[in-house]
């Protein structure tokens, strides 16, 4: 796929042969790339030149990286979807709160009840990490937030549908701040703990119906963590006076 470059300029040639492989149809979203080292082997460049041309391609939207999962392949829109939700999200904080919560519930159950169908072996050890990690990082909340947003890209992945990593991906830095909130909250960690080991149950047993139920029940967790109302309550306080 890849021919060896001989140029000033060799993280430029990369990022070109890595573009047309997308574009004729080589790589894919949802692709993985191969390793920084493997890369430069390939290429015959040096692992700093594989660097820069991987964080232009990040720039471009193209590619996402993943902390110890990988560098992936997305669908050329992503990052533009990310920064205009980012945007919206801290114009109207607290509205925005409460739709990331809807989007989350909307998606996460399915994604968990796909999980459960199609989960790999490399998922579920990722997924097992994730909350092994949780554990540890009770009093470390950049360790405990991390782990949890891998535990969920995880079940993303875990799907089998490139859009739907897409789609969670183009979100993660708002679930970051969400996640935030509700590791302040007393008791809010060890509560989603909770409910992050029984939705790996349920994906273990490939048990698709309680896969999602749990899921539902974590979001509800996350909902009263953050303060905010339920769907109900919502419609109740934005009806207009009549």
């Amino acid at each position: 796929m890849y021919k060896t470059v001989r140029s000033a300029r060799l993280y430029e040639q990369i990022v070109q042969q890595i573009e047309e492989s997308i574009l004729n149809g080589a790589l894919k979203p949802g692709d993985q790339l191969p390793a920084e080292r493997d890369l430069a082997q390939r290429f015959g460049v040096s692992r700093t030149a594989v660097r820069e041309a991987v964080k232009t391609l990040r720039e471009k939207g193209l590619v996402e990286a993943f902390s110890g999962r990988g560098t992936f392949i997305t669908d050329g829109t992503s990052q533009a979807v990310k920064q205009s939700l980012d945007l919206h999200a801290r114009i109207a904080q607290q509205e925005g709160s409460i739709q990331l919560v809807e989007v989350r519930e909307i998606l996460e159950p399915e994604i968990a009840a796909l999980a459960a169908a199609r989960a790999e072996d490399q998922h579920l050890a990722m997924m097992r990490d994730a909350v092994a990690v949780m554990d540890e990082s009770s009093r470390n909340v950049d360790a405990f937030i991390e782990a949890d947003l891998d535990f969920h890209l995880a079940l993303a992945e875990a799907a089998g549908n490139p859009i739907i990593l897409s789609l969670i991906d183009s979100i993660v830095g708002l679930l970051r701040e969400q996640r935030l909130g509700t590791f302040e909250t007393p008791g809010g960690p060890q509560r989603g703990q909770y409910y992050h080991r029984r939705i790996l149950a349920a994906i273990e047993t490939r048990n698709a119906e309680q896969a999602r139920s749990e899921m539902r029940a974590h979001l509800q967790q996350v909902r009263d963590d953050s303060r905010l109302p339920s769907g109900a309550e919502e419609r109740v306080v934005s009806r207009p006076a009549s």
